[in-house]
């Protein structure tokens, strides 16, 4: 008597599932919670392979603007939502809202990569510091 099984490997992949609740909105919920979603994993110690930033830019009026509130975003204007990872200059999140000229495009996402660093680098010195607190209060 022979008998066949087949079993399944079981992978087990590490999954978080984050939940922002926005309370009060001005423009840029995305980017905001992409950035506290970072802030929030990186000040529990999950390793990450490098912090995920997120900054709105847009075109309005013939001119660029960088975190558009929300009366410079329902103005009629194009908008794009980027997400990156700064020092694997990598994005993980581009959304435009409406067409623009491939070279006004470019000159937004630039700008949006911009500030997407410029956040990057705050947070880097808001964890440093925070660490530095926490250490100095551990007396290590």
């Amino acid at each position: 008597m022979s008998s066949l099984f087949f079993i399944e490997p079981c992978i087990r992949l590490l999954q978080i599932d984050i939940f922002a609740q926005v309370l009060q909105a001005d423009g840029g919920t995305r980017s905001a919670c992409i950035n506290a979603a970072t802030v929030a994993l990186s000040d529990a110690g999950i390793p990450m392979r490098d912090l995920v930033t997120s900054c709105s830019a847009g075109y309005l009026n013939s001119t660029h603007l960088l975190d558009l509130n929300y009366v410079e975003d329902s103005a009629g204007g194009a908008d794009v939502t980027l997400g990156i990872m700064p020092k694997l200059d990598k994005i993980t999140l581009l959304q435009m809202d409406a067409k623009l000229p491939l070279d006004i495009f470019e000159n937004v996402v630039q700008l949006a990569i911009e500030g997407c660093k410029a956040v990057a680098t705050y947070i880097r010195e808001v964890l440093l510091e925070n660490t530095k607190q926490l250490e100095y209060r551990r007396g290590t």
